[in-house]
């Protein structure tokens, strides 16, 4: 497969995937010659990558052409639809096209049905907050990744901290791998409420504990967010955004829909499937 397309808002894993593909495709000697980086507001940016991913490679290894943030799923043009129809399935088996993008691809364009046809498509997208099962999961995996043992307290209490942000998870993973050393013992939780920065998901336990009328839990996040600098603005935000999701939904309920696609809208929740934790929780 020659031709990659990348999605989604989760940035860092994004950047992650591109340099194990830039390791596996090109030649550290040869970079200079054989790797390019196109952004997309540069004029004729789609034309340029698909001219330089004809080019063959010069010395060793293969060449790779990475055209960072392309519309080209969201809108394109029917004199470029016409070039792509002609270019992608001629692109030469030792180049790569890479495009990337955080919007999801738009279906009903038949440039992105073009893509499905001939690229390898991978999303990356942020794990929902909410969802804490896939977060304690990611938290296992990069562990493992990194090489550092986690007691199974300390894992759950790392992924309510850094909460779905992958570039915080791996920065602090990294910074608990130094502290570990050559110890063969598993962190436990004292080790990662001492070392871990947390982010708006203790935010979002805060708003927890305010609805549960938890007050001595409530002061306690208060003043850990303050210790840890987390800006007093921020946390009000997350609060505000937080009780007001929770006040449409339960106003839809209490006036009698079911249908989850409808309290989403109202409550301006992305993702209808989260309707359903919602309404336990209120």
């Amino acid at each position: 497969m020659t031709i990659y397309l990348y999605w989604g808002e989760d940035d860092f894993a994004i950047a992650q995937a591109v340099n194990k593909l830039c390791e596996s495709v090109l030649d550290p000697s040869w970079i200079s010659f054989n790797y390019d980086k196109i952004p997309s507001e540069q004029p004729d940016a789609i034309i340029q990558a698909l001219n330089q991913a004809m080019t063959p490679p010069f010395g060793m290894g293969g060449r790779l052409v990475w055209l960072v943030d392309t519309p080209l799923c969201q809108q394109c043009s029917e004199n470029l639809l016409a070039e792509l129809n002609r270019t992608l399935p001629q692109i030469p088996g030792e180049s790569v096209l890479l495009l990337t993008t955080r919007n999801r691809p738009d279906g009903r364009l038949k440039s992105t049905k073009l893509l499905q046809k001939y690229a390898h498509i991978q999303e990356f997208s942020l794990i929902p907050p909410w969802k804490t099962e896939q977060l304690v999961q990611r938290v296992k995996s990069c562990s493992r990744e990194i090489g550092v043992k986690l007691t199974p307290a300390a894992t759950e209490l790392l992924a309510q901290s850094v909460g779905n942000q992958t570039r915080q998870l791996f920065n602090e993973m990294e910074k608990l791998q130094i502290y570990a050393g050559d110890a063969s013992a598993s962190l436990d939780e004292s080790v990662i409420a001492t070392l871990v920065v947390s982010n708006t998901q203790n935010s979002l336990q805060l708003a927890a504990a305010i609805r549960q009328g938890n007050g001595a839990k409530a002061l306690e996040l208060v003043a850990d967010l303050i210790n840890k600098n987390e800006p007093a603005l921020r946390i009000v935000a997350t609060l505000i955004g937080q009780f007001r999701t929770w006040l449409w939904v339960k106003l839809m309920i209490s006036e009698g829909e079911k249908e989850q696609k409808v309290i989403a809208t109202a409550a301006e929740v992305s993702n209808p499937k989260r309707i359903y934790f919602l309404s336990k929780e209120v």
